[in-house]
Order: structure tokens, then sequence, then C-alpha cells
């Protein structure tokens, strides 16, 4: 029987995972927890084989933050990265930690225990990569684009995103000019505020 520890703030999600996963008879729920923050000493005591990991939870630490340091601290566990929002960076972020999964949270519960099984076979499941729905211009944006327009919704200057991605400031604005080329904004403010109130980046997490 797998064991399988649950991060997540949302005490109704935990439960109905928790049926639907002990239902199965393959999987023990040995802890839930709200926080992100205290996934890795839990790991350490509780030992579990799977974790599902929300994105946002409680306090400050980010889901995937913390999914990036056990999967460094635990190569072996499995882990399942989840989320109730449609922002666009967190499926290129997560395949780049190299969790084993991602999965909306509006999927069924059914889908949720197919992506378990998946996972603990060894296999890895993403959904399709979502493409934002712009006014003009076309996308998506490559993964790099990606990082630098989510640091630009974070309003870090092209000196800032550069020193965060350990790249030289014309690169950081080489693809600062190629995202409005391929959004169709003229300015950085715009499409910043573009991205923020429609929810397609969450500078937060």
């Amino acid at each position: 029987m797998y064991k399988v520890m649950i991060v997540d703030d949302h005490e109704s999600m935990c439960d109905s995972l928790k049926y639907a996963l002990e239902g199965t008879g393959d999987y023990t729920v040995v802890g839930t927890l709200p926080a992100a923050a205290y996934a890795k000493v839990f790991c350490e005591r509780l030992q579990p084989d799977l974790v599902l990991m929300d994105v946002c939870t409680e306090g400050d630490v980010s889901g995937l933050d913390m999914a990036e340091i056990l999967r460094e601290k635990f190569p072996e566990m499995k882990l399942v990265v989840m989320s109730g929002f449609d922002e666009i960076t967190y499926v290129p972020r997560t395949k780049k930690i190299g969790a084993h999964a991602f999965v909306y949270k509006s999927k069924s519960l059914a889908y949720f225990l197919e992506v378990v099984r998946s996972v603990m076979r060894g296999e890895t499941v993403y959904p399709e990569e979502r493409v934002i729905p712009m006014p003009v211009g076309e996308v998506p944006l490559t993964v790099r684009e990606l990082e630098v327009l989510r640091l630009m919704c974070k309003h870090m200057t092209s000196k800032e995103i550069a020193e965060e991605l350990f790249i030289s400031v014309g690169t950081v604005k080489y693809h600062k000019a190629n995202i409005l080329g391929k959004t169709g904004y003229s300015k950085s403010l715009d499409l910043v505020f573009f991205m923020l109130t429609k929810g397609w980046i969450n500078p937060l997490h």
C-alpha cells in the first residue's frame, strides 16, 4: 500500500482526495497539511511514496518552491502538483522542477486517481499547455519568455530579471521585445496589467 501526503489548504479537497484514494485499497493518506512550508519536515517524518502538492497554500511558501525542494531532497518520492487556477506558467514550471504530474483541480476525482496510478507506474502526466487568449497578437510564448513575463509581473526591472535568470540585461530586453511583439502590446505596463487582471499570471506563486 502506497503512503500519500496531501498539501492543500482546502479541507474539503483534502477530504475528497483522501476518500477517493483510500477507497481504492491501494493508498493510505498518512498526513494532510494546509501549508507547503511544513512539507519537507513531514516528508522526513512520514516518508510518503507520493505527495499531492497544491501551488497556493497557507503562508508565504509557494507550493512550486517547496516542490522543487522535495524533488532534490527525496528524488525517489513521486510528486503531483495541482492548482485551481488557470495560471499559464504553472505547467512549464512544474515540468522544469521535475515533478511527475500536474493536475487542474477542476478535474474529477476519477481523473486524479488515473493520474496517480500512472505516476506510481513511473509515467509522467501533463495537460496540454494553455494558450493565452490575447486581444491581438500571436501566442504561445516560449518557456523563457514566460519566465521573463512572470518576473515582469512582479514589477522587476530588466537588471533584476537578468540577475534572477542569470542572463544579460540585453537578453532580457530581447525577450521583452519578442513578448510585446507576439502579444501585440506596445508597452510592458499595459501587458502586465492585462496579465494580472485576467489572472493569467500570479506573481505571488
